[in-house]
């Protein structure tokens, strides 16, 4: 051996030793459960996203006309109605109880509505603030130009799923994986404001619905210590707990997923014996005075397992948009500020009391 070899090995430090001890173990609780088992093949990347059946122009131009007007009034309007149907996904939703997709989305606009946005000519924002029921909201998107449509719904769900949670629609998708980073840079961008107004929690259990109208994981593909160079970096501690905790939403979602089917109006979640037995596996493995690293890449791994694909790097930075907009006029009124700062220590908006 050569001496520098030597001198090399015997200086790593005991943080690395451990680290590489952690990620070797990490990959033992993939490895095939009985000898001469044959491996699984290697997981592939999901499909490009594209939109289809995107709307013409002459179907979305109206919406123009509702700028900074209250959401209300847009839902009077048939042509409207007529594109919530034609861009919301037919499926059985569960939300409280059983209902169309079109009928819970609907019923939000119309409660604690938010004045309507038009940005740079294009983009439009319709949405609502919060409900008293399962503190539900909602959010449809518009890009008027390229004819794509886009929706949300959030809530507190109390039927034993992983709660809360964020589920994103549109019948232009017919992916079944999908992470925030695949969707329009400026849907996410709105999608962050409208958040920061509606006191949706930065972190939350995230599906998608497409045209199939089954329910996936919308994978977080952040990374929560991420910070611009001219700004310091957020607190370690702080912001690995987030890249865990969003890779517990994504395996907790993927896993839910699985068992129920990928139905949208699943309504029982109970964790199996081979999901205990991986959780178990994990917090013995991932140990030490650092253990996030390795607990965010053994979740991730497993999350890939369960839905069938590799999952993108955690390269976003969270909270697209780069400075929140100021509220529309009539979104607040005598509101308090938000207490909620993304890493990125973006400014707050002001927003209405929940």
């Amino acid at each position: 051996m050569h001496p520098t070899q030597k001198s090399n090995r015997s200086s790593l430090c005991p943080e690395f030793l451990l680290s590489c001890a952690q990620l070797l173990l990490a990959a033992a609780l993939f490895a095939p459960a009985a000898a001469g088992q044959q491996a699984a093949p290697p997981l592939e990347a999901p499909p490009a996203v594209s939109f289809q059946n995107l709307i013409p122009t002459d179907q979305i131009a109206f919406l123009n006309d509702y700028a900074g007007k209250m959401t209300k009034e847009i839902l009077k309007d048939k042509r409207f109605r007529n594109l919530l149907k034609l861009v919301t996904p037919r499926t059985t939703f569960h939300y409280g109880s059983d209902m169309s997709l079109s009928e819970a989305g609907e019923d939000l606009l119309g409660s604690e509505p938010l004045p309507i946005e038009v940005r740079d000519g294009r983009y439009v924002t319709i949405g609502s603030h919060g409900g008293s029921y399962l503190a539900g909201r909602t959010l449809m998107w518009f890009d008027m130009k390229e004819g794509i449509a886009l929706g949300a719904i959030y809530f507190r769900p109390t039927n034993g799923e992983p709660a809360p949670t964020l589920a994103v629609f549109s019948r232009q998708l017919n992916q079944d994986a999908l992470a925030m980073g695949d969707l329009p840079e400026a849907f996410a961008e709105d999608l962050d404001q409208w958040a920061l107004v509606a006191h949706v929690p930065e972190l939350t259990v995230r599906y998608f619905i497409p045209s199939n109208g089954k329910k996936y994981v919308l994978v977080h593909d952040e990374d929560y210590c991420w910070h611009p160079d001219n700004m310091p970096a957020p607190p370690a501690d702080r912001c690995e707990q987030m890249n865990a905790d969003a890779a517990d939403a994504d395996v907790n979602a993927a896993y839910f997923m699985k068992e129920t089917h990928n139905q949208a109006n699943a309504t029982a979640w109970m964790l199996g014996p081979d999901q205990i037995e991986w959780i178990g596996m994990r917090d013995r493995t991932c140990v030490g005075p650092n253990p996030f690293s390795c607990r965010i890449q053994v979740t991730r791994r497993r999350t890939e397992v369960l839905i069938g694909h590799t999952m993108p790097p955690r390269s976003r930075p969270p909270g697209t948009a780069t400075a929140a907009r100021p509220c529309p006029p009539g979104c607040c009124g005598g509101c308090a500020r938000s207490s909620r700062r993304s890493p990125r220590a973006r400014p707050a908006a002001a927003v209405p009391s929940p």
